[in-house]
């Protein structure tokens, strides 16, 4: 049953993890990649590497032909799917299996089980475990489905049977919204995972996430480490996540472990597993679903318990006992990680694309950063737009959460737009801080942390980075924008710097260079480091994990009031037309949706602008468009 050669059927942060864990065993590994990802700092982390194909994941991560093809061809005799792509796919287990290859996970037949909700849900009441009440039955008719949601009571959860992460996936407040949800929900699961089948669950309100990690051998030890507490979502995506759980008895802790024990034995479970709960206020928890695969956010429970969970997988699979008896396993501190992102909060966090001119991961003690970065990588569409996980240990909460805090203020990333000042902003809110925040915390708080206004001083320090970095040789005056506001200042030459002259305000400015996108600047008596990034007419200042980014507007010609009411809608980002829900010659309202654009796996609708009618439609479903090209023109 043992193997020797390893495959990473994986990208970014979690394939270099899995590889560093599987080199410090001894292993020779391997890793795949496609063509967008030939510069990845992954390639360089194994001892051969191997390209799928082009760009998009199915003709690359998802293409289960290509993988085999690659094991074969580097002679890897385990396979290891990390998350997401194949991971839960339990078609590709089965595959590797007739193919004599060790897939590093459950078998094929526990994947499919816990894969659909319907057939998870009915082993979980087999098992014991207390499930939410609501429907999975055959019959998915829109009227049945209607009637059962109202006799389950609203608001009620309309999920994807096949699915995860959030993909078909809609509540339901209203009678009225029902019958239009719920096809969506199932337009959007055929497309995600290729069936329509819906389940319905009552929705709990004020409710938390809970999931247990659960680990079992092939000698018939079940154990589980401990809990984590992933409530912070947002859209049903994880943002922040936590072990152990805040505010859990142990007694509740114990109950928790348990059952999700008792499902894994019940399964026939083998490897890493991880069972999902909603605790209702009450202290009641419910059954929501089992991924059988390693979760995004395990490094949270590895500080915690001091285990390399990665390991633990490479070694029952290969046949071994686990290496704790559950009386073994301890707990110790507190661990949070963050999700770092690929997005631009102001604009409803739409994905980023872009590339990586400056990235400085932080240091410090309890501090790990997982990723897969490099200066000079592109950011793809094709992909998921999560860049990294920040995670921080403390001996108590308080401690962990001041030092992720100041750990996402020291990260300097430049090139491309991220959730990082959001984030950093986000950890002090006191809901985050006390451990109260719930599954829709976020979705009814949007916006807890608005993002702060540069300070004078850094308008004074673009103003001076935009001139030269040195001082001018006469007088001069610039207006830069930032955002939506706009300076005028006046800069003079003044002994080794240079005096700038914002409003009443006047700062004496001086540069020196650190690294090539590090300034160390003396600004009157404060001496400070920030990283900066220069492009076409501006500069991005780095200052305590917000990234600042200023235009030189001093001869840019005057606004187009009108500009974002022109009638024109144009792509975005990078991406692929998913629908079109008009047509040329049709009479349109202004916020009226008009089509969706797909791009790093989200959904993004586009509306009117304004009233008119369509008089350009230069788009069609299936069409791949890019940055800002024109899809449609509305006019008068």
């Amino acid at each position: 049953m043992g193997f020797h050669t390893l495959l990473v059927a994986n990208r970014g942060e979690i394939a270099a993890r899995i590889l560093s864990s599987a080199r410090s065993l001894g292993y020779r590994t391997v890793a795949v990649y496609s063509e967008a990802d030939a510069d990845s700092p992954v390639l360089d982390l194994a001892d051969e590497a191997y390209c799928l194909g082009e760009d998009p994941a199915a003709d690359s991560y998802l293409n289960v032909d290509a993988i085999i093809r690659a094991a074969h061809s580097t002679g890897a005799d385990a396979i290891h799917p990390g998350y997401g792509f194949l991971s839960e796919q339990g078609e590709f287990a089965r595959r590797c299996r007739q193919e004599g290859i060790t897939f590093i996970g459950p078998s094929a037949e526990v994947i499919d089980l816990m894969g659909d909700k319907a057939r998870a849900k009915a082993a979980a009441k087999e098992a014991g475990v207390p499930c939410i009440p609501g429907y999975q039955g055959q019959d998915q008719s829109v009227t049945r489905l209607t009637d059962e949601a109202l006799s389950i009571g609203l608001p009620v959860m309309i999920k994807a049977a096949a699915g995860g992460g959030g993909k078909g996936m809609r509540l339901a407040r209203t009678e009225a919204e029902l019958p239009g949800l719920i096809e969506l929900a199932r337009s959007e699961s055929a497309k995600a995972f290729g069936s329509e089948q819906l389940i319905l669950e009552a929705a709990l309100t004020g409710a938390r996430h809970i999931e247990v990690q659960v680990f079992s051998d092939s000698h018939g030890q079940h154990i589980f480490l401990g809990e984590r507490d992933c409530s912070l979502q947002r859209r049903h995506q994880k943002v922040i996540e936590e072990a152990p759980a805040p505010g859990l008895s142990q007694a509740l802790r114990q109950r928790m472990g348990q059952a999700a024990v008792a499902l894994a034995r019940h399964c026939g479970y083998q490897g890493a597993g991880t069972v999902e709960f909603l605790l209702a206020e009450d202290g009641t928890f419910y059954f929501l679903e089992m991924n059988t695969r390693l979760q995004v956010e395990h490094p949270v429970t590895e500080m915690i318990t001091g285990q390399d969970l990665v390991a633990w997988q490479i070694a029952v699979a290969a046949g071994a006992p686990l290496p704790l008896t559950q009386e073994q396993v301890t707990l110790s501190g507190c661990a949070v990680e963050a999700r770092l992102y690929a997005e631009d909060p102001s604009q409803s966090f739409l994905p980023a694309t872009g590339t990586i001119e400056h990235w400085q991961p932080p240091q410090g003690d309890g501090i790990r950063v997982d990723h897969a970065l490099a200066e000079g990588i592109s950011v793809s569409r094709h992909y998921d737009p999560m860049l990294a996980k920040l995670i921080a240990w403390g001996p108590d909460r308080p401690t962990a959460l001041r030092r992720l805090k100041r750990a996402l203020e020291q990260t300097r990333l430049m090139g491309i737009t991220t959730n990082q000042g959001y984030l950093t902003r986000l950890l002090a809110e006191p809901v985050i801080q006390s451990g109260e925040a719930d599954t829709t915390w976020l979705d009814r708080h949007p916006h807890p942390c608005a993002i702060p206004a540069p300070p004078p001083w850094l308008w004074a320090l673009a103003s001076v980075v935009l001139c030269g970095n040195s001082p001018a040789c006469r007088p001069l005056s610039l207006r830069l924008d930032y955002g939506k506001e706009s300076n005028s200042l006046s800069l003079r030459p003044e002994g080794q710097g240079t005096r700038v002259q914002l409003s009443e305000e006047d700062y004496a400015v001086r540069v020196e260079h650190g690294h090539p996108h590090t300034l160390i600047c003396q600004i009157d008596e404060h001496r400070r480091t920030l990283a900066f990034s220069r492009h076409t007419h501006g500069v991005t200042l780095g200052w305590r994990g917000q990234n600042y980014r200023f235009h030189d507007q001093t001869l840019a010609a005057p606004d187009n009031a009108n500009e974002s009411h022109d009638g024109q809608v144009r792509a975005l980002m990078d991406g692929c037309i998913q629908s079109v829900l008009v047509k040329q010659g049709d009479r349109v309202e202004a916020e009226q949706p008009l089509l969706t654009l797909e791009a790093m796996k989200m959904e993004l609708p586009l509306t009117a602008g304004r009233a008119g009618r369509v008089t350009q439609l230069t788009v069609e479903t299936g069409d791949q468009v890019k940055t800002n090209q024109l899809l449609i023109t509305i006019e008068d």
